[in-house]
């Protein structure tokens, strides 16, 4: 139907007659000749209708309006001087057209505008209700082209310069509820027995290296019943690989080489390798985060020590029931942030509650290099400890010094949280730098206060460092995440692959041997038949794609998102069913509609 795409058209297509389809962006009468926008995936190129030179498409022209689908023959010509458009890819030519085809015309009022020239912003519900149209709109386009070219470098990468394989696993599977949530189908040909959409192919991919595939991957469709966040979503896309026989260090490096070349492809950019690595504990330590923007500094210092026996209460009670204290340096912060921030009702003391912090400290430094807030904090200070807490933090005149105490993780959360907020605040992230990291040595286990047990940090598959397995319960895991800009984007492990080893860990979260051969016999078994050293790394593409658009959330690098209530408004899912199907599943729904 067309021999070309409008935005491939270019100056060595003058003199070509052309056939080119599209939807129409904007049409535009110039003193009796006509313009037309003609738009589709790849650009835009411009029509010209002239009622002397092309009489047999003037009037159908002047009757097109935007986002008619339309079919348009013509010859291309090279633009007069004065028309050129260095802003398109197709601005120094123009096709007089011809011919021209309404193949479809709109026939209700468009909800908003399409158009790239007239594009204003548009309420998120609106655009995914009209998901159609607003995946039309360029910056959309956009977005859905670059996600297309990252897991088309991805998977050239694997097979052309890796050798991996690709092999699709199960989307019926069964439950296995540790993490989140599962989905959950219910079987018509088994009353009373469910499948579960998988939350990854972690074991099947697993068995695949028993099986000998020694190096797979997949664009893996992932299903999680979870509550969501701006970066999150029920299903998504993530690359799942899974290699045998290499070592963690040729795990990173393999994937290194990977990442560099996707920069390189879809930016342009040189990456350095290789790239930094961070244990659990020094990220956490420095940072308060185990997914740290590196691109700044406002670097976290421990001051529990210094303060522990010292006057003030809330600190000394902090450190006496094994918590922390910790200062965040603002350099600049004097004049930058007021007290009123900071205090109760401000808007530093608000991020900071929301994460759990009881309140707020500061001590100022003044030009005089002293410390001049008032308060229990400056009572409370020796010369000595006021002299070891400046040099700890290197503070200088004009810093302002953020306090967290308390429990570990909530001083971590409060102060990483603080950190990113100002940051940002003053300017000191470039957007344009990418900073990417391994974070490794991640604890096996954390402790589940309300289900009072040990549960995996990751998952029960991963593998702990070999010199801790005389004490599992502090184990370090041989896992890695990869960091990009204070975003994880992948996750792994080297996973375990010695039956003895893997129980002693589903011993550990209260997984006995009768429910470990329940829920995992079949992979405890593939392991006694000849099991490889192996380990392996997802990469989520949503939030690739997320970063890699310059977008804030995921739903903007997705084709059909849900919202934050898992709904997808174009389809209006998920729905009500009627009873007929529900008795064929053997199931009934206690739910009682709102009346």
């Amino acid at each position: 139907m067309r021999t070309h795409y409008c935005g491939h058209l270019r100056a060595t297509h003058v003199g070509d007659t052309v056939t080119l389809c599209g939807w129409v962006d904007r049409r535009r009468d110039h003193g009796g000749v006509i313009f037309v926008d003609l738009r589709d995936r790849t650009g835009i190129a411009q029509i010209v209708s002239d009622p002397e030179r092309t009489p047999e498409s003037y009037k159908l022209a002047d009757s097109l309006r935007n986002e008619y689908v339309v079919k348009i023959t013509g010859r291309v010509t090279q633009r007069p001087p004065e028309s050129l458009n260095p802003k398109l890819a197709t601005g120094e030519v123009e096709i007089y057209a011809d011919q021209i085809e309404v193949l479809s015309a709109v026939r209700k009022q468009l909800p908003f505008q399409v158009s790239t020239a007239e594009q204003e912003p548009v309420r998120e519900d609106l655009r995914l209700k009209y998901r159609y149209l607003d995946l039309r709109r360029e910056r959309m386009s956009r977005n859905l082209q670059l996600r297309h070219e990252l897991i088309k470098t991805f998977r050239r990468f694997l097979e052309d310069e890796a050798h991996f394989m690709e092999v699709e696993t199960p989307v019926l599977t069964r439950s296995t509820p540790e993490g989140a949530r599962d989905y959950l189908v219910p079987s018509r040909v088994n009353p009373g027995e469910f499948f579960a959409l998988p939350q990854s192919p972690q074991l099947f991919k697993q068995i695949l290296m028993v099986a000998g595939c020694d190096r797979y991957y997949q664009i893996a469709r992932c299903f999680r019943d979870e509550d969501l966040r701006a970066d999150r979503q029920p299903e998504f896309t993530q690359l799942d690989m899974e290699m045998s026989f290499m070592t963690q260090d040729e795990i990173l490096s393999l994937n290194e080489e990977m990442v560099c070349q996707v920069f390189k492809t879809l930016k342009g950019i040189d990456l350095p390798r290789p790239f930094p690595r961070l244990t659990y504990a020094e990220a956490m330590g420095r940072y308060g985060s185990d997914k740290p923007d590196t691109r700044f500094g406002l670097e976290l210092v421990d001051v529990s020590d210094v303060v522990q026996d010292m006057g003030f209460k809330v600190f000394a009670d902090a450190v006496s029931k094994g918590g922390i204290v910790k200062i965040l340096p603002i350099p600049g912060g004097n004049d930058a942030i007021s007290n009123v921030r900071i205090k109760p009702g401000g808007d530093l003391f608000n991020e900071a509650t929301t994460m759990g912090a009881k309140g707020l400290a500061f001590i100022r430094v003044g030009e005089d290099g002293e410390i001049t807030t008032i308060g229990a904090i400056k009572d409370n200070l020796t010369d000595e400890k006021k002299t070891e807490i400046l040099q700890r933090t290197n503070a200088k005149p004009g810093h302002l010094l953020l306090f967290g105490a308390g429990d570990t993780d909530t001083v971590n959360k409060t102060l990483d949280r603080l950190r990113q907020v100002v940051g940002k605040e003053l300017g000191l992230i470039d957007p344009d730098r990418i900073n990417l990291l391994w974070v490794v040595d991640f604890p096996m286990f954390e402790w589940n206060a309300e289900e009072k047990r040990l549960e995996p940090l990751h998952h029960p598959f991963t593998a702990p460092h070999p010199e801790d397995l005389d004490d599992l319960k502090t184990a370090r895991a041989q896992a890695y995440d990869l960091v990009y800009n204070g975003f994880e984007v992948a996750g792994g492990s080297l996973r375990i692959y010695q039956p003895d080893v893997q129980q002693q860990v589903f011993e550990l979260i209260g997984i006995g041997p009768d429910e470990a051969r329940e829920k995992f016999g079949f992979l405890l078994e593939a392991f006694e038949y000849g099991t490889p050293p192996h380990g392996g790394i997802a990469y989520g593409i949503d939030r690739w794609a997320m970063l890699l658009s310059g977008e804030e959330s995921i739903r903007d690098a997705m084709a059909f998102p849900k919202t934050q209530q898992a709904r997808c408004l174009m389809t209006n899912a998920p729905s009500p069913v009627d009873d007929k199907q529900l008795k064929e599943l053997s199931i009934a729904s206690t739910h009682k509609p709102k009346s």
